[in-house]
């Protein structure tokens, strides 16, 4: 993705909270939505760097609290929110299959993928249903539809959630002006990516190398034969909240490079 391809009035006078905005896919989306004329307030428990007009909210968005300051700041700060985009997600427990899981792994899980999404829903969307417009970007997961048991079956379990309660919120919002779709990508190259590689390989004493195959056998393959890149994820969630994307709600759009097989 090139500046040269980016409408920098695409989304000129509109106010865009990104949570999970310092890093990966979703540092690509506070970029995207920036480098088109948006005002954009993003939230993480670490600072961003680099981009100076963009507002930033340190906060940790797995607690009540974390959500409410947030939701206050965009308020006050933007006057209201007409894109709300929740990227904030990830997997921090360890391989060993279910049997490894305690409640407080599958409590992480479900805060961080789910009820930080939930809770951002409730404080933010009342002011767009005010209104009679907004759009809303949800970023799950294909594991909801190919978990991983090895590692990752809490987060699956958790995007799947997620995904569902997204079909159940925008059958409500719908008629009422906000559209709500959800991005499911596959294997992104991010900080999170590596960071699993590594916790695989730990747990199995194997090399980061056997780790990322075995990630790859798991998957059955990526047939476009390499990950997707932050920024290609990012295009497809900023071009769900544009204009252009008008007549589309209530979808998953996957960006896997082919990994589901099935239709």
């Amino acid at each position: 993705m090139t500046s040269a391809r980016i409408d920098p009035a695409e989304f000129q006078g509109r106010r865009v909270v990104v949570t999970g905005g310092t890093k990966g896919a979703g540092g690509a989306t506070v970029r995207r939505f920036v480098a088109g004329g948006a005002q954009v307030l993003t939230a993480a428990r670490g600072k961003i760097d680099g981009l100076e007009s963009v507002r930033f909210v340190e906060a940790d968005l797995t607690t009540p609290e974390g959500v409410m300051k947030l939701a206050e700041a965009a308020l006050e700060q933007l006057g209201g929110v007409d894109i709300l985009v929740h990227v904030l997600g990830g997997s921090a427990s360890p391989g060993g299959g279910f049997a490894a899981l305690t409640d407080d792994h599958w409590h992480a899980e479900l805060e961080l993928n789910l009820l930080s999404a939930v809770r951002l829903d409730r404080a933010l969307l009342p002011q767009m249903i005010a209104r009679g417009e907004g759009a809303v970007v949800h970023v799950s997961s294909i594991q909801r539809r190919l978990p991983l048991h090895e590692s990752t079956t809490a987060y699956a379990a958790a995007k799947a959630a997620l995904t569902t309660y997204s079909k159940a919120l925008s059958k409500e919002l719908g008629p009422k002006g906000v559209r709500v779709n959800v991005v499911s990508p596959g294997w992104i190259l991010t900080e999170a990516s590596e960071a699993l590689v590594t916790r695989i390989a730990a747990s199995s004493g194997g090399t980061p190398e056997e780790a990322r195959q075995s990630i790859m056998d798991a998957l059955g393959g990526i047939p476009l034969g390499r990950p997707a890149r932050p920024e290609e994820v990012a295009e497809l969630i900023a071009f769900l909240a544009s204009e252009r994307a008008s007549a589309i709600h209530g979808a998953e759009h996957v960006i896997d490079g082919g990994t589901v097989p099935t239709v």
